[in-house]
């Protein structure tokens, strides 16, 4: 059994709508390229039968791993959150004791994360590095760039 990831609700269908769109659509186009290519001829010496087959097999992987992913995902319940320390989905701010710039993040699964759109992997080294932080607390967080100190400035669901 995998381990148990958090969700948003758009997060997981989002992961269950890429599962569908897999298993609908690119299964069977694979299965239609290796048919044609093995009308083709003989198959030891052709390369679009192996490459056809080389690329069911990744597909075949990444299936199998989405769906352990989608089997072990749960939807938090936010409403039983402890809104006074950062945990999975809190919505953040803080600011780089260095240069005072603030940010504002929230706290994702992996597969959601968009740094681009505000929205951290709680396992990068930031979000591990805030899990349990409350408003006022500062944390030191090693980052492939050195230590870096952030300010928690405010949480938020």
């Amino acid at each position: 059994m995998g381990n148990v990831s958090y969700y948003t609700p758009e997060g997981l269908k989002k992961l269950k709508d890429e599962l569908a769109h897999l298993e609908q659509v690119e299964r069977p186009r694979v299965s239609q390229e290796i048919a044609d290519a093995r009308d083709k001829g003989d198959l030891s010496e052709n390369a679009e039968y192996h490459a056809a087959k080389e690329e069911q097999s990744l597909l075949e992987t990444k299936i199998a791993k989405l769906k352990n992913v989608v089997a072990n995902a749960r939807i938090i319940d936010e409403s039983q959150l402890d809104t006074s320390k950062i945990l999975i989905h809190s919505t953040i701010k803080i600011k780089n004791t260095a240069n005072g710039m603030e940010f504002t993040y929230t706290l994702v699964a992996d597969s959601e994360s968009d740094v681009r759109n505000g929205k951290l992997s709680v396992n990068s080294p930031i979000g591990k590095g805030l899990l349990g932080k409350e408003v006022g607390d500062v944390a030191e967080i090693q980052v492939p760039n050195g230590m870096m100190s952030f300010e928690v400035v405010e949480i938020s669901r």
